[in-house]
């Protein structure tokens, strides 16, 4: 099990933590800060999700008029941390 502790930019949530288990599958995710119902939604749908799929679907998603999103940072956190 590895546990990832990022802290995001350019969004309302001040801080990422992923666990993902041995075999490359998201088995928790947890906002600090941001919009509460959005980010419970997108950690709910990512237990069980394999951190490659999560990468391509959430990858480039924008918030608004800004350049990044919540779900966007948590894709940077992983591609960062698995080096994809």
């Amino acid at each position: 099990m590895e546990k990832i502790s990022y802290t995001p930019s350019g969004v309302c949530a001040r801080k990422i933590d992923i666990e993902v288990g041995d075999d490359g599958v998201i088995t928790k995710v947890k906002f600090s800060g941001g919009c509460a119902g959005n980010t419970q939604g997108v950690s709910r749908l990512l237990e069980g999700m394999t951190v490659e799929d999560a990468i391509t679907r959430l990858e480039g998603i924008r918030c608004g008029f800004k350049p990044t999103s919540c779900p966007d940072q948590l894709s940077k956190a992983l591609k960062e941390h698995y080096g994809k």
